[in-house]
């Protein structure tokens, strides 16, 4: 008899995520140590501390499903899963992200059944975004503590796709991607690509950032999302720092659902000195501010 999901193990597995992304955090912003695996890939003390909270609270409420995690399993916890059901975790998705303080990584946690994920949840701690789905019931996402929203994909535009793409592994994607029309590229770490993919959210386009009088910067920004209906369209943009900081935002008085793309400026935006790069993130009148992004060096 296939496993019954239940509403109290999705909101639990969504909560462990979360604490397991407060672990992160806390480590994130202190000067951690870096070592490297067998295969050569990173791994830091938040790998392992998030994955030991996962590991506690899925044993315990559910002692009688096997898990799973990236670092448990190079330690050597293989445990039987002959059963069909097991938890699979990577409580550090995106170590690289992590190390290199881009904020584009993930806490992973899934529940496969016969070799099929029948529930998953991937929570971005630094940007606070949560996305989570289950097999017949949906796929969901919030920003923060914001009330949850239900997601789906979008149907691409007559003049191609938006590819999300890994910002850190390249292997063979271009050559795959010669059969589509390629609209856009948008660049991305750790699973929250696939997040992007699923929410369907809003693109950006172009953006320049320019060195102003007085210590400020101007940015401009080009934003579209492919809906262009009546009900979901693009309507501004974010600046953030490396940490996810909000350094500015920029939003339309009036839509602007016959103007997409469309190309707005933001003034006056003061960027500490040492910062080298900040982000743009799109915001849409559906979503809110929470979709793609794209990164860029700031003048001096």
């Amino acid at each position: 008899m296939p496993f019954q999901m239940t509403q109290e193990l999705m909101d639990f597995a969504v909560s462990t995520a979360r604490d397991a992304g407060e672990v992160i955090m806390d480590i994130y912003d202190t000067d951690f140590d870096v070592r490297s695996k067998e295969d050569e890939s990173p791994v830091t003390e938040a790998d392992e501390k998030a994955e030991a909270l996962i590991r506690a609270r899925l044993e315990d409420s559910y002692p009688d499903i096997p898990f799973i995690g990236e670092e448990a399993y190079a330690a050597g916890h293989r445990p039987d899963i002959s059963g069909g059901l097991f938890w699979l975790v990577d409580a550090l998705d995106g170590t690289k992200e992590f190390v290199h303080k881009r904020g584009e990584f993930t806490v992973n946690i899934a529940l496969i059944e016969n070799g099929s994920p029948i529930f998953g949840v991937v929570h971005a701690p630094a940007k606070e975004r949560t996305f989570w789905g289950a097999a017949g019931q949906g796929a969901f996402a919030a920003d923060g503590a914001s009330a949850p929203r239900q997601i789906q994909t979008r149907t691409p535009g007559a003049d191609g796709i938006i590819v999300v793409a890994s910002r850190s592994h390249r292997s063979g994607e271009d050559e795959f991607l010669k059969q589509f029309t390629v609209k856009d590229t948008v660049n991305s770490g750790s699973s929250l690509k696939f997040c992007l993919v699923a929410a369907g959210e809003a693109d950006i386009v172009n953006v320049e950032v320019l060195a102003g009088s007085g210590g400020g910067h101007t940015v401009h920004a080009t934003v579209r999302h492919a809906d262009e209906g009546w009900d979901h369209y693009a309507d501004g943009f974010d600046v953030l720092a490396p940490d996810g900081t909000v350094l500015g935002t920029r939003v339309l008085a009036h839509p602007h659902v016959n103007e997409q793309p469309f190309t707005r400026s933001l003034s006056g935006v003061r960027i500490p000195p040492g910062m080298h790069a900040v982000t743009i993130r799109a915001h849409d009148s559906v979503h809110g501010h929470g979709g793609a992004e794209v990164t860029v060096t700031v003048p001096r």
